[in-house]
């Protein structure tokens, strides 16, 4: 199958190419190249499209067999720069571009979610059936894509809609915006496991690497299983109180302990996913992390990385919406995140 993969340069992207060439999959890549300027001797080389997704034409998606579609404004401080840029980078093209497969012939089409569409749920478990209820514009931008994509499936254009946990884990391209990253980060730079909310919250993990095989997984299957379906991405078992996960970081990291931001409340952003669809339906698919092993993995990479200070840590590129405002403060994207040249 030939597979085009949009951000292929990002942190998932990355692993995603590289688990889809060991597979067999003939890859070609989209991207606009916002974040890989200082780690792109790190980056798997395969051919690929320098496009903004809002620039994307018909031409473009010619002879694939299918589109994981990955590019987007990646989360929530992203999506709260400007809600306007989010739905139109995030909706709206992402819209299109499915518009343009199907009118091309693409067969498949894996469209990566979030299950921060479930939102302020108040710790409950949400399935694939469970209500939406977003509260961020990242979150109402992957609904609306859900919703206005799954109306154009038919016998020969098959959508399939990923809902992965939060992400972690160590990338070619690396970011520090990602909470298990994000903790053992700062336990390792400054020996503080910083908690900016009470602890209380519930989020669903996944290791991007268990990410990609679920994408994998739904390339492989038969259309029947995947057509036009929803799947939480994930395990289950992975589901974590966040004052969890700073006590498995505080176990990993020598020498580090926890400390509460002043005034460090409860998360509105407050769920857990059950997974189990996705186990039952693809059997094919077979994770491998959990939250312990992967803060051991962030742990050994942040300190081969020679990062010594929070700021670089939480700079461009580790860190989205650092890395957007710099380019627009220097003159290298404009207000609406195209390129200057």
């Amino acid at each position: 199958m030939r597979i085009l993969v949009t951000g292929h340069k990002g942190y998932v992207g990355t692993t995603m190419v590289s688990k889809l060439l060991d597979q067999g999959y003939d890859i070609i890549g989209l991207d606009n190249d916002l974040y890989n300027e200082k780690n792109s001797e790190n980056l798997i080389h395969v051919p690929y499209l320098k496009k903004d997704i809002r620039d994307i034409e018909s031409s473009d998606l010619r002879g694939f067999d299918g589109v994981i579609h990955l590019a987007a404004l990646s989360n929530d401080p992203l999506g709260n720069f400007n809600p306007k840029l989010t739905y139109s980078i995030n909706y709206y093209a992402s819209y299109k571009l499915a518009k343009l497969a199907k009118k091309v012939g693409v067969q498949r089409f894996l469209y990566a979610s979030s299950c921060s569409v479930y939102g302020a749920a108040n710790g409950d478990m949400m399935s694939e059936e469970s209500k939406t209820n977003p509260v961020t514009p990242y979150a109402i931008s992957k609904v609306r894509s859900e919703k206005s994509i799954s109306k154009l499936a038919t016998q020969k254009f098959s959508p399939t809609f990923m809902r992965p946990a939060t992400a972690y884990g160590a990338s070619r391209m690396i970011r520090s915006d990602l909470v298990l990253n994000n903790l053992v980060g700062w336990a390792y730079i400054t020996g503080k496991i910083w908690m900016k909310s009470d602890g209380t919250p519930w989020r669903p993990l996944v290791h991007i690497e268990d990410f990609s095989r679920a994408f994998i997984a739904v390339l492989n299957a038969s259309r029947d299983l995947v057509h036009n379906q929803i799947f939480n991405v994930g395990t289950t078992e992975e589901n974590y109180q966040m004052r969890e996960l700073a006590e498995i970081v505080e176990e990993i990291v020598p020498g580090s302990r926890i400390e509460y931001a002043k005034n460090a409340g409860p998360d509105n952003r407050n769920y857990r996913a059950d997974c189990s669809k996705l186990a039952k339906t693809l059997q094919e698919f077979k994770p491998k992390w959990n939250a312990r092993l992967g803060a051991k993995q962030l742990y050994d990479e942040i300190k081969k990385s020679g990062l010594t200070t929070i700021e670089e840590f939480e700079g461009p590129p580790y860190n989205r919406i650092a890395q957007i405002k710099q380019y627009i403060s220097t003159g290298r994207l404009d207000s609406t995140l195209h390129w200057i040249s």
